[in-house]
């Protein structure tokens, strides 16, 4: 991920990172474990002083490693926009602006729909960014519809 550290810094995507899933969580296998990847000695710092921060007063261990970033692999495409993939009615909807998959990866409109049916975003947020998304009531319906047992 490449970030803009003049909009936000690298200490609040770390917040962002941390609070985003359960770090003492251990996985069930390797391809799906959480790491943290560094660029430099400045994150790595920063890294490894918000580990410290969670585990103190806690009485079980950060499952979440932290290494240097190397060689990136995207996942499967089946991973890829995983919950809009798991709603063909948007998906297909969302296609007739992005037919080919790799311009749906790198959509805005395509991961804030994702993030939604995911149960992200506030329901202010929500209800100002579906109306701008273009997408038929039909399908901003169904995603308010969705997400609201997130709330």
């Amino acid at each position: 991920m490449w970030f803009d550290p003049s909009i936000i810094s690298y200490r609040r995507l770390l917040d962002v990172f941390w609070s985003n899933h359960d770090p003492f969580s251990r996985s069930f296998s390797r391809q799906y474990r959480t790491v943290l990847f560094y660029h430099d000695e400045t994150q790595h710092n920063l890294a490894k002083e918000t580990l410290r921060k969670l585990e103190n007063g806690n009485d079980r261990k950060v499952e979440t490693s932290i290494e240097p970033a190397g060689l990136f692999y995207p996942a499967e495409a089946y991973h890829q926009k995983y919950f809009l993939q798991n709603d063909r009615g948007i998906l297909e909807e969302i296609r007739t602006f992005y037919p080919d998959f790799q311009e749906l990866l790198a959509s805005t409109s395509a991961a804030r729909v994702n993030g939604f049916l995911g149960g992200y975003g506030t329901e202010e947020e929500v209800q100002r960014v579906l109306p701008l998304l273009g997408l038929s009531e039909a399908a901003q319906d169904k995603i308010l519809k969705r997400v609201v047992r997130f709330w």
